[in-house]
């Protein structure tokens, strides 16, 4: 037998190159992970191991999710396959300025546990078992030691940074300040890391995130405490290098979203690289959303450089009990979730003052704040009283002669607990906004938070519901972009605006490929679901299942997904790498390893 002409043959596709530019039916050979022919004709498939009929579907660059939280997963789950399983071949890490560089484990369960929703045991324990890094060249000389799944993309965390240098408690504390060493030390780690090739750093004023533990419990992330100076210092390395800061700035500070958006300016300096935290059509302000796109453009006509981070689909989260962080955004419900002890928790939510206090914070009104406050607007889904599934926690309580809402949740926390499991909406949900907000120049496609809030919330799939809303606007009549730019939104223009070889299926480029039929962007996306996560002790988190909708998904020209089903490659070797901002991903193995592989892809 000759030399393999191609790995794999993907034929007769409705193929999209991640520009922008007009589709085509086209056939595409791979050869050494990387895209060797786009062809109008057909190829030779002589002794190409595999070959698959692509007719009637489309053949895209694969996905990119530019905000996710599998820090902690992807120490001992790094195949990430509910990410895979949707098309995503690239991820990124270290949002929010969390990341896992320098924190010692039970740091990081402090500063993971609570604000990402995922049990501080489980964060200590993978950080405790595999870390065996000191910095970040170490870190993804260790990410690429293990068989990543996706390829991985990372910003390097301010409150990572800062606890790791300052220690924890001086970290959260308003009076202290980094000295002129920790200065140094951190502007090292991060003049290392951008060496490295990290994307940037992540940074965070939002101030509804607290710490998990005992020693800072229910102080806000170390990156909140920072001044002016120390971050000014940090985003003068960033500006130099053309490097992306991400931030998620103080909603109940107009002055502070203000000057997140205006330091992206150059004017005498270069512009700095600004995604901020986030554009979302909010129930409790519906107005605000008209503000964020025209605030932005204004900054970047003037020079600089920035833009909104934004999820593509309604924001709906579930809860257990009392257990979500929009209890965070107040103090009433920061109080209750402050409290470990359910003996204690339960004595506080029955508290008659508690309550009243409650209930005033509930009404108010006035103010900048994400969750809508509307118990009538929040329906239960699971409990072991049949009698209110399904309706709302106001219903329940006019059914209980006329108790207040948030009598009647309080009620029913204390009656259930956490088998009490709810449901709301939060933003998004005006599908008109949504294609105004899937439009705009100054807005990115992202912040599905994968790997966090996993009893919360799943947007594993939000490319594919993005392509279904586009999809569904055309068939009506009513298009508000092209397929062709959908897909340039969700691949290209975030590969090149973070500078990672990622986003495009040309001639030459890495073959991260996802297949999708089109038929099936359906109802199917939005259906609930459920999947044990072994690493966790087998905690059930949400996931997204619509397996008929994607045909196949390579990274590195490699299948990881066929028919829906993880090949035999996933978890046991590594088809993903780290992207190096600013650097061309190097080739990955031979023509002929690559054909030993797909001898036994599953």
């Amino acid at each position: 037998m000759g030399d393999v002409s191609y790995d794999t043959i993907i034929r007769n596709g409705r193929w999209f190159d991640g520009t922008g530019a007009p589709s085509a039916v086209r056939t595409i050979g791979i050869r050494d992970g990387h895209i060797a022919t786009v062809a109008e004709d057909d190829l030779d498939e002589t002794d190409c191991p595999q070959v698959i009929d692509a007719a009637g579907k489309w053949v895209l660059p694969g996905l990119l999710d530019i905000h996710t939280h599998y820090d902690v997963e992807v120490l001992g789950g790094p195949a990430l396959a509910e990410s895979l399983r949707h098309g995503v071949t690239t991820v990124m890490l270290g949002s929010c300025s969390l990341s896992t560089i320098y924190v010692d484990p039970v740091d990081a369960g402090d500063i993971f546990g609570r604000v990402e929703a995922i049990p501080r045991h489980h964060v200590i324990d993978a950080v405790d078992r595999h870390k065996t890094w000191s910095n970040g060249e170490e870190y993804i000389e260790a990410l690429e030691a293990r068989p990543l799944g996706p390829n991985v993309a990372a910003f390097i965390g301010h409150s990572d940074m800062r606890a790791a240098t300052m220690g924890l408690d001086r970290a959260t504390r308003k009076d202290q300040r980094p000295t002129k060493f920790e200065q140094a030390q951190m502007e090292q780690m991060l003049t290392e890391a951008l060496r490295a090739g990290f994307v940037g750093m992540s940074s965070m004023q939002l101030l509804f995130d607290k710490l998990d533990g005992e020693v800072c419990r229910s102080r806000t992330l170390p990156s909140t405490y920072a001044k002016a100076r120390e971050l000014r210092r940090l985003k003068s390395l960033l500006r130099r290098s053309g490097r992306v800061l991400q931030s998620g700035p103080d909603i109940e500070n107009p002055l502070n979203i203000g000057s997140q958006l205006f330091q992206s300016l150059g004017i005498v300096r270069n512009p700095l690289k600004t995604s901020l935290l986030s554009a979302a059509d909010v129930k409790s302000n519906p107005f605000a959303v008209k503000l964020l796109g025209p605030m932005a453009r204004l900054v970047n006509r003037l020079g600089g450089n920035f833009r909104w981070q934004h999820l593509p689909v309604p924001f709906e989260v579930y809860a257990d009990g009392i257990d979500l962080v929009i209890f965070e955004e107040f103090g009433s419900g920061a109080a209750a979730l402050h409290l470990k002890d359910e003996l204690e928790r339960n004595a506080l939510l029955r508290d008659e003052d508690y309550r009243r206090r409650f209930r005033k914070e509930y009404e108010a009104k006035f103010g900048m704040r994400v969750w809508h406050r509307d118990f009538f607007d929040a329906h239960i889904v699971a409990c072991p009283d049949a009698s209110v599934i399904g309706k709302s926690f106001g219903e329940v309580g006019r059914d209980r002669g006329g108790l207040h809402p948030v009598d009647a949740f309080l009620d029913l926390v204390l009656e259930h607990g956490t088998a009490l499991r709810w449901r709301t909406t939060i933003s998004n949900h005006r599908p008109e906004v949504l294609k105004k907000l899937a439009a705009d120049t100054a807005i990115q496609m992202g912040f599905s938070d994968a790997g966090a809030h996993l009893r919360n919330m799943a947007f594993y799939n939000m490319g594919l519901r993005l392509l279904r809303h586009v999809q569904d606007a055309a068939r009506s009549g009513r298009p508000f972009m092209t397929v062709e730019q959908a897909v340039h939104r969700l691949t290209g223009e975030l590969a090149d605006w973070y500078r990672i070889d990622a986003g495009h299926l040309r001639v030459g480029d890495r073959a991260d490929v996802v297949i999708i039929d089109p038929e099936r962007l359906d109802a199917t996306l939005d259906e609930y679901a459920e999947e044990p996560v072994e690493q966790y002790g087998g905690l059930s988190r949400m996931v997204n299942r619509n397996d008929d909708t994607v045909a196949a998904v390579f990274v590195g020209g490699r299948a990881v997904f066929l028919d829906g089903q993880p090949t035999s490659l996933v978890g046991t070797e590594r088809t993903g790498r780290f992207l190096r901002a600013a650097h061309r991903a190097p080739a990955p193995a031979t023509s002929a390893a690559r054909k030993d592989a797909l001898a036994h892809v599953g």
